[in-house]
């Protein structure tokens, strides 16, 4: 059987480490106004996603269909500054999180490469 990063990472974790995120995100002045208040329903989605990424049950997309990350943050506008204070935002959570390095190093590529890829402006 394989282990997935899911299995490596637990959910407790990846759990604490979304919350850590969006704890950051709620005081960030570029971010924090794209949400319009709906920190709860994205810290949900974000989570139900990560753990679909990584090997775990695929609940996101039982209730919410196909990622389409590209479409789902189109309207959005996702300039280098959004990019770079979202990475820094999550590099804070990430750090302060007890996820092995290994887990660490895997998960900030994935939030790096995806970063860029959503970049729209």
């Amino acid at each position: 059987m394989q282990v997935t990063w899911y299995d490596r990472i637990g959910k407790e974790k990846i759990r604490k480490l979304i919350r850590d995120f969006y704890a950051e995100i709620k005081n960030d002045e570029v971010l924090s106004p794209m949400y319009k208040g709906d920190f709860e329903e994205a810290e949900e989605r974000l989570y139900l996603f990560m753990v679909q990424y990584l090997g775990g049950p695929d609940l996101y997309n039982r209730q919410r269909g196909h990622p389409r990350l590209k479409m789902r943050h189109a309207d959005f506008l996702i300039d280098e500054k959004a990019k770079m204070h979202w990475l820094a935002n999550m590099k804070n959570a990430l750090d302060r999180s007890d996820i092995g390095e290994e887990e660490k190093d895997f998960l900030w590529s994935y939030f790096q490469q995806t970063a860029s890829f959503l970049k729209n402006h």
